[in-house]
């Protein structure tokens, strides 16, 4: 579920020296499933974890998860890295925002989470958003357009250049084409 480097196990080890014994370290994310998801990471003393608490055992501690979190965490990454800039932990958990689906889930589940996990942080850079309104019966993905990309001259070539090309690439023989289903010239518009 969780990756931590060797290099944050020894960091996670000397943080956890100074504290009570027993205590090891929480993983959880704050509002899951959500575009304002967070994650972190904190102490866990020993009288903090609870019966449904998952317990992944590392070398010198465990990380415990909430089951609320758990699904949110697959494939996250800590490491500890030292550079001439100094020392950071990162925490990577690309399944933050939006919950890992199966690769036989329904086509409309595997296209969104694509939509969430991949496209939307690529437009977020812009202040747009792509949402999925429908995929018709014969395979095109009709998206919705948002944020910055509402009114913007390249929408087109986002959609076909960027979007139509990965999502076509990623679900061969499932999705035909891609078509934008934004109205850009109704309501406010983020450019003119």
């Amino acid at each position: 579920m969780i990756n931590i480097s060797e290099s944050a196990q020894a960091h996670f080890c000397k943080l956890l020296s100074s504290q009570d014994e027993g205590t090891n370290i929480r993983v959880f994310v704050v509002s899951p499933g959500t575009p304002s998801a967070e994650c972190g990471v904190s102490y866990c003393p020993p009288d903090a974890v609870e019966d449904s608490d998952i317990r992944l055992n590392f070398t010198g501690f465990d990380a415990v998860v909430d089951a609320e979190s758990s699904p949110f965490l697959e494939q996250a990454e800590i490491d500890f890295i030292t550079d001439q800039m100094g020392s950071q932990l990162t925490l990577k958990a690309p399944n933050a925002k939006v919950r890992k689906v199966d690769n036989n889930a329904p086509l409309v589940e595997r296209v969104t989470y694509m939509i969430e996990s991949e496209i939307n942080p690529q437009l977020a850079g812009h202040g747009g958003k792509v949402m999925l309104a429908e995929i018709t019966p014969e395979g095109i993905a009709r998206l919705q357009f948002g944020g910055g990309c509402n009114g913007c001259s390249m929408v087109d070539v986002t959609l076909k250049e960027g979007i139509e090309k990965q999502l076509i690439e990623q679900f061969p023989g499932e999705l035909t084409g891609v078509r934008d289903a934004t109205e850009h010239e109704a309501g406010e518009h983020s450019y003119y």
